[in-house]
């Protein structure tokens, strides 16, 4: 049997918390131990890896005597802190023992949205790499707040793999992949291979009796959507496969591969579509839903029939059709009470009842992404 695609020359590996965690919680440092030997083997065998590592909280359980995984942010934060140092010694002592050097590298939103941080981040990285070091990325989590409540790092993951032309990110947990239903239901088998990503029932994944029945499922699915849209292989498998990160590497039919599209998205599209937070929603009528998908316009005020949020001027929102589905995201030119003031409005009509200040459009074409799958 032939391989999936050929071997990469550099692959982003993302290691889930479930992954690094023991039966009492805590970091399982047989299991760091273990997954650092494999890639310290990888590297060895000529693949350039960066290395997104969840496990900080697990870690800073066992150095504050945590009995229990905080459920509160600020007990989450001061963990992951106090965790983050354990976590990249018990990798380090690993690789030190092949000869490598890992290196801590910690990110945030706006090393991916400004693009003074954005290019500083990818000479470093890549210099790292060039000195033969192994890149150990993970959210700063001291500071962060929606992304260590949800993410999991596998976002994170994804904008890193696209920032760096990765040709392969693997998304290492708990799961052997995504199935065609429950898999705790005699029936349900794992799915090979997935050609289209917006083919999927995406309102399923991560739901009670859906793919996999783990809520992680979907930002696994969404993060590999980044990838395939930068043009790079994404699998999903389990963290402890005997030998995965050889096997995935290799191509071998391991877990769920979703196919790398052919072409790479824009990055300053990318990251309008996938890295910004979204502050808010601007409802739209039907043809301004066309017209926006068919026709690549502008989003014009006549055109809107509400907006939702707490969003400003110059933050990115989620265009959504009648239906409520969500057909693109873009920078808005207004804070939400603008916009409800000049929603259905035409421009001229917006212009000549508040000023000319408000003879823009809502949002424009160049600020705005219609994202993949969407249809009217």
């Amino acid at each position: 049997m032939s391989a999936r695609y050929r071997r990469p020359a550099l692959a982003v590996v993302k290691i889930g918390s479930s992954s690094l965690r023991g039966a009492d919680g805590r970091l399982d440092r047989d299991q760091v131990a273990n997954l650092a030997a494999q890639l310290a083997r990888a590297r060895a065998a000529g693949t350039q890896l960066v290395l997104v590592s969840s496990g900080a909280v697990a870690a800073g359980m066992g150095v504050l005597g945590l009995d229990r995984r905080p459920v509160d942010l600020p007990t989450l934060q001061a963990a992951a802190a106090a965790g983050q140092s354990e976590l990249i010694q018990a990798y380090q002592r690993v690789l030190q023992e092949h000869g490598l050097s890992g290196a801590q590298v910690l990110l945030s939103q706006d090393d991916f949205v400004r693009r003074s941080r954005y290019l500083n981040a990818r000479t470093a990285l890549h210099r790292l790499l060039e000195l033969g070091a192994l890149p150990i990325v993970n959210e700063n989590d001291a500071i962060a707040t929606e992304e260590l409540a949800y993410g999991d790092n596998d976002h994170l993951a994804a904008l890193v793999a696209s920032m760096l032309d990765a040709d392969l990110l693997a998304l290492l947990s708990d799961v052997d992949g995504l199935y065609d239903g429950d898999p705790r239901t005699p029936g349900s088998s794992r799915i090979d291979r997935v050609d289209d990503i917006e083919s999927l029932d995406h309102a399923a994944i991560g739901g009670v009796g859906s793919y996999v029945g783990s809520g992680g499922m979907r930002t696994k699915v969404g993060s590999a959507r980044v990838a395939v849209a930068s043009a790079t292989h994404a699998v999903v498998a389990n963290a402890r496969r005997e030998e995965v990160i050889a096997s995935v590497l290799d191509g071998e039919p391991v877990g769920t591969w979703f196919v790398a599209q052919p072409q790479r998205v824009e990055a300053r599209r990318l990251w309008i579509g996938y890295a910004l937070a979204v502050r808010g929603r601007i409802h739209v009528d039907a043809g301004a839903a066309d017209a926006l998908i068919s026709r690549g316009v502008s989003l014009l005020s006549v055109g809107v029939a509400r907006a939702d949020g707490t969003f400003a001027a110059g933050d990115a929102v989620e265009v959504v059709d009648p239906d409520g589905r969500v057909i693109a995201r873009g920078l808005a030119n207004y804070d939400v009470a603008d916009v409800a003031r000049i929603a259905g409005r035409s421009t001229s009509q917006a212009a000549s009842d508040f000023g000319a200040a408000y003879a823009r459009e809502v949002i424009h074409r160049d600020h705005l992404v219609v994202l993949s799958g969407a249809r009217v």
